[in-house]
């Protein structure tokens, strides 16, 4: 019998003989990762056997129906059930032996003749430009993303260094994404980058691990719950709209294989950036998902979609060149970057995308690796200032990237280009931050401890987390 008390024991066999251990105070048992990690991290403790899922009978059931495939039990049920990402056969066959490389409903190769903007874009390549257009009339666009919560780790970095008085061609401030995480957040942080034009994503609720629980084990549901939940918090605690909520990006980039894009495909989702691609020259530009991918997923623990997700959009995350390592974002780098390779590292892969095709330059960051050292502040803000004196080079949203795709218009004509412009937004009271949030001290039953939240609304009861978004048990 496996119980809570019981996985901190393991066992370890040498030269056919079998010793018993135990994980230090605090600490479990993972089976998944054969190590002690932190209890809180373990979600395995009733795994005693693996399950073994069978392979379906597919065409060799003999179903009545031409347009349904077998189980391995037997029973016949539609072929798009197959590998959609939720189990409809009584032994899971229809699901568990599923891979990104095998897929009876797999995507179809681009047909650009078939995929017309805005609704859709794809190239056989993956690197062509949108519309057409010569690299001149080509506008760079940069987009800096921050994963995780935005809290006073990071607020003086992004309040007092990156986003003051700086602004792209046209006039207005430069802009980033930030997908935004629950735990430690700062909700009257969130709201004040949402009224100053920051777009507000989702990173998930809990950001739990092991980090391949996101691509292997977590379920439609699952992803609903995180992704969802979260943007219900957000809206909740920091009045940013619902319809402002168009994109997300899974959790280390453990990208969740058809489950998640079903997910958003579902819930009105417009975009993922998640998805890590191969090194090339020149780099992929973002497409949509009514085709196949136009390359093989890169990153750890990545587990990229097989089906058709039709005007679902994916940012594709170019890697980043450093040294003789690829790095999907700079925190991510093998090796530490010195503090003077840090601008030289960013401008070397801007003149990559610049120089040739001029597909999307994306900076990826955890929100606290600027944090980490006042060297790399510095050699960021001499980046951002050098690249910002060209004429054609904009720091813009996810979201105002896909606008310009949809509507690819030459950089003469971008002061006039509104999706990029900057009016005076329309704010109701309600929705504007407080100068004095509020401080909450809230239980949690789940978590077993207290936990604060800083928000301008009301303090829940409880703190907010998975099937309570509002903290209300």
């Amino acid at each position: 019998m496996w119980t809570r008390d019981e996985c901190a024991k393991y066992y370890l066999c040498v030269d056919k003989e079998v010793y018993e251990f135990r994980c230090s105070e605090g600490l479990l048992f993972d089976v998944s990762r054969q190590k002690c990690v932190a209890a809180q991290n373990v979600f395995n403790c009733d795994l005693s056997t693996e399950t073994i899922i069978p392979k379906p009978l597919l065409e060799q059931a003999g179903c009545a129906n031409e347009t349904h495939l077998g189980c391995a039990d037997g029973p016949c049920v539609p072929a798009e059930y197959f590998c959609d990402g939720s189990s409809d056969c009584n032994d899971s066959s229809d699901e568990g032996w599923c891979d990104v490389s095998y897929d009876p409903n797999a995507a179809a190769p681009c047909e650009p003749g078939q995929c017309e903007l805005p609704n859709c874009f794809c190239s056989r390549n993956g690197t062509e430009t949108p519309g057409r257009l010569v690299t001149s009339q080509t506008p760079q666009m940069i987009t800096l993303t921050f994963s995780g919560p935005v809290n006073h780790e990071n607020w003086d970095i992004y309040s007092k260094h990156l986003f003051t008085e700086r602004r792209n061609p046209n006039g207005c401030p430069i802009k980033a994404t930030f997908f935004v995480s629950h735990s430690y957040t700062n909700y009257r942080h969130v709201q004040k980058l949402w009224n100053d034009g920051h777009e507000i994503a989702i990173n998930s609720i809990t950001r739990r691990e092991p980090e391949e629980w996101w691509s292997k084990n977590a379920t439609v549901e699952d992803w609903f719950d995180e992704m969802v939940g979260q943007a219900n918090i957000i809206n909740r605690f920091s009045r940013v709209r619902m319809e402002d909520f168009r994109g997300l990006r899974a959790p280390f980039l453990s990208v969740g294989w058809n489950r998640q894009f079903l997910m958003m495909q579902e819930f009105g989702f417009v975009y993922d950036s998640s998805v890590v691609s191969p090194l090339v020259n020149p780099p992929y530009w973002p497409y949509t998902l009514d085709y196949k991918m136009p390359h093989r997923c890169a990153g750890d623990n990545q587990y990229c979609p097989t089906r058709s997700y039709a005007g679902l959009w994916e940012m594709v995350i170019n890697p980043l060149v450093h040294g003789k390592e690829t790095c999907a974002t700079l925190d991510q780098c093998p090796t530490k970057p010195a503090r003077e390779e840090v601008y030289n590292i960013l401008m070397n892969n801007f003149k990559r995308h610049y120089l040739t095709n001029r597909a999307p330059f994306g900076i990826h960051l955890d929100s606290t690796w600027l944090k980490s050292s006042e060297e790399y502040l510095m050699e960021f803000k001499q980046f951002i200032d050098e690249v910002l004196k060209l004429p054609d080079v904009y720091f813009v949203t996810n979201r105002q990237v896909i606008e310009w795709i949809k509507r690819p218009t030459p950089v003469l004509q971008l002061k006039n280009f509104y999706p990029w412009l900057c009016p005076n937004r329309r704010l109701t009271d309600f929705e504007v931050a407080c100068p004095k949030p509020t401080t909450c001290k809230l239980p949690s039953k789940i978590l077993a401890h207290d936990r604060y939240m800083i928000t301008c609304t009301e303090c829940p009861k409880t703190y907010p987390w998975i099937r309570n978004e509002f903290g209300v048990e």
